[in-house]
């Protein structure tokens, strides 16, 4: 009988559909899969304390990518088109989990993803931390597909 063990949240790979290059898909956090349903509440018949709840279309929070600052990146030139010249070309990201030899566990595909935010850490005199990017997608919806 073997033992189950949960995996770990630190091997994991991001891959953007038409983005390659070293480095590009290596950050190092990705947050926000994550999806809810918020039920709408109706007051009914005329009673005040009778409602009924029902259900409306999922929300999806964006997806928030960080990793040390790239030069020369054309996952940042995307993402630089999009938000200075309002260009939208949606790509399909894939979100990979990994075990301890790099074979995928699971895997989420974000769907017509394209650029929201983007944010440079702050600089500081006193601290010796690297310069991270923080990139924010948002996209029609997510599913695992592994």
């Amino acid at each position: 009988m073997s033992s189950y063990y949960p995996p770990v949240g630190f091997r994991f790979s991001v891959v953007v559909s038409g983005i390659s290059g070293t480095n590009e898909g290596s950050f190092q956090e990705v947050s926000g899969l994550s999806v809810k349903i918020s039920p709408m509440e109706i007051k009914e018949g005329g009673e005040n304390r009778f409602t009924r709840r029902l259900p409306v279309p999922p929300k999806y929070e964006n997806l928030v990518l960080k990793r040390g600052m790239l030069f020369g990146s054309s996952l940042i030139r995307w993402v630089k088109t999009t938000l200075t010249e309002f260009t939208f070309t949606p790509k399909n990201v894939t979100v990979n989990l990994l075990d301890g030899d790099g074979s995928i566990l699971a895997a989420w595909s974000f769907t017509n993803a394209y650029p929201v935010a983007l944010k440079v850490s702050d600089f500081k005199a006193q601290d010796s931390a690297i310069v991270v990017e923080t990139l924010e997608l948002a996209y029609d919806f997510f599913q695992q597909t592994k």
